[in-house]
C-alpha cells in the first residue's frame, strides 16, 4: 500500500495540536506540525471557550500541512475533552460561545436533576458517572435560568462534531463523545428521551449517532479551494480524548487495566456490556462508549489538574519553575506525611490550589505540607494511592484480578508518578505512548478508510511503533503501611 498522510487535531484542556502520522501499513510514525493554546476565556461571570480561535488554529494546522508537508492528505480525525458543546439556530449559526465545563453555572444542578428523576434511575438509563460538569447538568442550568439560547436552539453538538461541523457542513454526533453527556441510554447506544423529556430539555436539538471509525463528510468545497486541501475525508475518530487513548494502549494481556493520565486521570478496562449495578453506582464508576462495540468502564480521578494549579500559583507569585524542577522538590521531601483525596470538591477548581492542599490537611487532623516539595509529593503520593484504591474497587465489581497496569497519555513522562504508581499498586507499570490520544485518533482513521481490519491490529501497530518504558514495584511494605492511613482520609 501507499504511505497514507493522516491528519489528527488533538485538542486538550489548555493546548491543542495537529498531529501528522504516516501510516505504511506495518507501522506508524508521527510529527507535530502545529500546537497552539487552548485557555478558557472568562467573561461576565461565566468561563467559556472561543471555540472560533480554535477553528482558526485548525485552519492554520492544514495550512502548514499544504505548505511545509505536502503530498495528499489522506483524511483527518478531530478529538476533544467531553461534556462541552455548542448551540446552533434553525439555520446553523453558532449561539454563544461554548461554555467551559468548569464554569460554576452547574453549581446545585445534581440536586434539582435528583429531585425530578432518582440518581438511581439516571444511573439506570445511562451508566454514567455523576459529575456537576455532565450535558446533562449544563442544559439544566440553561433551562432554569430561562436562557434564550436554548430557547432558539435547532442543534447541539459537541466540541468535536462542531469543529467537523464548521469543516464539512454535516451535522452527526459522534458515539464515545455522546456517551459522556450522562444523557445516552447505556444499552441501546441512543438518547435517552424518557430522561430528557422528564427534565424538560428539548428533545429535538439532538441529532443522530455515528460509530468511530466512520467517514462523517468531507471538506466543504469552498474551503478545500481555500486551504488548497482537495476535499478531505473527515473521520469520525473516538472523538472523546479519552476514547482515543485507550485504543492506542498496547496491551497483549486480558487481565490489564488503563490508565490515560494527563490533566485528568482514568482508569479502567474494556467491557463488553455495561456495568450497571449498586456497587458501581456506590463508586461512582462510568460507562462511558468504546470503539468496536465496547465500553470504557473506569472512574475519573481529578490527575495531573492539581500539580498543574499548584504550578499556576507559584508561577502568579513570580516563582516559575519548570515541571521536572517540581518532580525534583517532590523526590527530595519526606515520604508520606499527609495526603489528600485528590478527587475531593476541594480540588475542583480552587482560586489557589496550594492552599486549598494544606487546608484539607489541616481538617483532616494531618501535618499541614508546607514546602513546594512537600505540597508536591502529597500530591503525587496521593494520586498513586487513589490509583490502587480504583483497581481494588475494579477488581471487586469484576470479580477477576487485574495484573499489569498500562499508562498512556503526557502523564506517562511523569517518572516520579509512574514509579509512585508501581509501589502503591504492587503491580507492573507499562508506560506509553505519550502520545495516546493523537495515536488512537491516527489509527481509527486508517480503520475507517480500510487499511487495518480491528483494533487488535491497531494494538499490535502500535505496539511495533512505539516503545515503552517498564516500572516495577519498589518499597512495597512501607507503601502498604501507608495505605492504610491514605484509607482515613478518603
Amino acid at each position: 500500500m501507499k504511505t497514507l498522510n493522516l491528519l489528527a487535531f488533538d485538542f486538550g484542556a489548555s493546548s491543542g495540536r495537529a498531529i501528522l502520522g504516516r501510516f505504511d501499513g506495518k507501522k506508524l510514525s508521527i510529527e507535530e506540525i502545529h500546537r497552539f493554546s487552548n485557555e478558557p476565556v472568562k467573561v461576565g461571570g461565566h468561563t467559556y471557550w472561543d471555540v472560533l480561535r480554535l477553528f482558526w488554529e485548525m485552519r492554520q494546522g492544514l495550512l502548514k500541512f499544504v505548505n511545509n508537508v505536502g503530498g495528499e492528505l489522506s483524511s483527518l480525525g478531530i478529538d476533544t475533552w467531553g461534556v462541552d458543546f455548542g448551540l446552533l439556530d434553525s439555520s446553523g449559526e453558532l449561539l454563544g460561545n461554548p461554555y467551559h465545563y468548569r464554569d460554576s453555572q452547574t453549581e446545585g444542578m445534581m440536586e434539582k436533576a435528583f429531585a425530578i428523576v432518582p440518581k438511581e434511575q439516571i444511573y439506570e438509563y445511562t451508566g454514567i458517572a455523576f459529575q456537576k460538569f455532565n450535558t446533562i447538568y449544563q442544559l439544566l442550568a440553561l433551562k432554569e435560568r430561562n436562557s434564550p439560547i436554548l430557547e432558539k436552539a435547532g442543534t447541539l453538538l459537541f466540541m468535536p462534531d462542531l469543529l467537523a461541523y464548521f469543516l464539512t457542513g454535516e451535522k452527526s454526533t459522534e458515539y464515545t463523545e455522546a456517551s459522556t453527556s450522562q444523557l445516552l441510554e447505556a444499552r441501546s447506544k441512543t438518547w435517552c428521551t424518557d430522561l430528557i423529556k422528564a427534565l424538560g430539555l428539548p428533545d429535538n436539538i439532538f441529532t443522530s449517532i455515528q460509530q468511530p471509525g466512520t467517514i462523517r463528510g468531507n471538506i466543504a468545497s469552498h474551503m478545500a479551494e481555500e486551504l488548497n486541501t482537495g476535499r478531505v475525508p473527515v473521520i469520525a475518530v473516538a472523538t472523546h480524548d479519552t476514547g482515543s487513548a485507550v485504543v492506542a494502549v498496547p496491551a497483549v494481556e486480558d487481565d490489564y487495566v488503563y490508565l490515560s493520565s494527563g490533566t485528568w486521570s482514568l482508569m479502567g478496562v474494556e467491557v463488553k456490556e455495561p456495568i450497571i449495578n449498586e456497587q458501581a453506582l456506590q463508586w461512582n464508576y462510568t460507562n462511558e462508549g468504546g470503539v468496536e462495540n465496547s465500553y470504557r468502564f473506569l472512574k475519573n480521578i481529578m490527575g495531573l489538574w492539581i500539580i498543574q494549579e499548584c504550578k499556576r500559583v507559584w508561577d502568579r507569585q513570580g516563582e516559575v519553575y519548570s515541571f521536572a524542577q517540581l518532580e525534583e522538590m517532590a523526590r527530595n521531601s519526606e515520604p508520606f506525611k499527609a495526603f489528600i483525596d485528590p478527587d475531593h470538591d476541594d480540588f475542583y477548581a480552587p482560586s489557589d490550589m496550594t492552599q486549598a492542599i494544606q487546608n484539607f490537611c489541616a481538617r483532616t487532623g494531618q501535618a499541614v505540607p508546607q514546602t513546594k516539595g512537600e505540597i508536591l509529593r502529597c500530591v503525587y503520593e496521593s494520586l498513586a494511592m487513589k490509583y490502587r484504591w480504583t483497581i481494588e474497587r475494579l477488581e471487586k465489581i469484576l470479580n477477576r484480578p487485574l495484573n499489569v497496569l498500562h499508562i498512556v497519555g503526557g502523564g506517562t513522562k511523569d517518572k516520579l508518578l509512574n514509579q509512585f504508581t508501581a509501589n502503591a499498586i504492587n503491580r507492573p507499570v507499562i508506560c506509553g505512548p505519550t502520545e495516546a490520544t493523537a495515536i488512537g485518533n491516527l489509527m481509527m482513521q486508517a480503520k475507517a478508510l480500510g487499511e487495518v481490519a480491528n483494533l487488535r491490529e491497531i494494538r499490535q501497530i502500535i505496539k511495533a511503533s512505539f516503545p515503552t518504558a517498564d516500572y516495577m514495584p519498589q518499597d512495597v511494605e512501607a507503601w502498604n503501611e501507608a495505605y492504610e492511613r491514605f484509607l482515613k482520609v478518603v
